[in-house]
């Protein structure tokens, strides 16, 4: 004999609720992120996509000194030394110093970005009467144009301060993610321990 069994008891409609998820979480999968993650911005995607070395201490100040240098040449050929378009382009490449250096040299970066200010406004200090007339121009322009020296460096202070938060924050989770797996993990057995044996002599 065959027993007839009766239809299970699933609503009509749950087939094609299961249907559509299962081809939501397969395009999620095709689009690079996990279902049920919200959609990354395109101005994070943007950032990503761009580049992001890792400069030592003094790959950095050397880094922030040749683009300011040029920036400054550019300066006095096409503005004719203009201070304030100098240091409008010097606050960009403060937040650039300190978002490509690595993480152990993350304390140099406010360090080295003023000097590169020194060096690149070399060019638009228009000092005259050899060499101790032009230190005496840069002295000056630096007194001047202080603000803008300031403002560069308050901003890759922030830059390297929130970095360093950041990178605290995931040792944590670090730290945090192998205790909970140490926690978990059971301890190993030990041997079971047989019966002495006395020594045959």
């Amino acid at each position: 004999m065959y027993r007839v069994t009766g239809r299970s008891g699933r609503a009509p409609g749950d087939a094609r609720v299961q249907r559509a998820a299962g081809v939501a979480g397969a395009a999620a999968r095709g689009a690079g992120r996990p279902a049920g993650s919200r959609p990354v911005p395109p101005v994070v995607q943007a950032l990503r996509r761009l580049p992001s070395p890792r400069l030592t201490g003094l790959g950095a100040g050397l880094f922030a000194s040749a683009v300011m240098l040029t920036v400054g040449f550019l300066d006095l050929l096409l503005l004719d030394g203009s201070p304030v378009v100098y240091g409008l382009l010097f606050l960009p490449v403060s937040a650039l110093t300190a978002l490509w250096v690595r993480t152990a040299d993350l304390v140099t970066a406010p360090i080295c970005v003023p000097i590169a200010f020194a060096v690149g406004v070399v060019p638009i200090a228009g000092g005259t009467g050899g060499l101790g007339g032009q230190a005496m121009a840069v002295v000056t322009a630096l007194a001047v144009h202080a603000g803008w020296l300031y403002g560069g460096t308050l901003v890759a202070g922030l830059v390297a301060s929130l970095r360093k938060v950041r990178e605290m924050g995931r040792r944590h989770q670090r730290s945090a993610a192998a205790a909970r797996i140490a926690a978990a993990s059971p301890a190993p057995a030990e041997p079971p321990r047989g019966p002495r044996r006395r020594p045959v002599v």
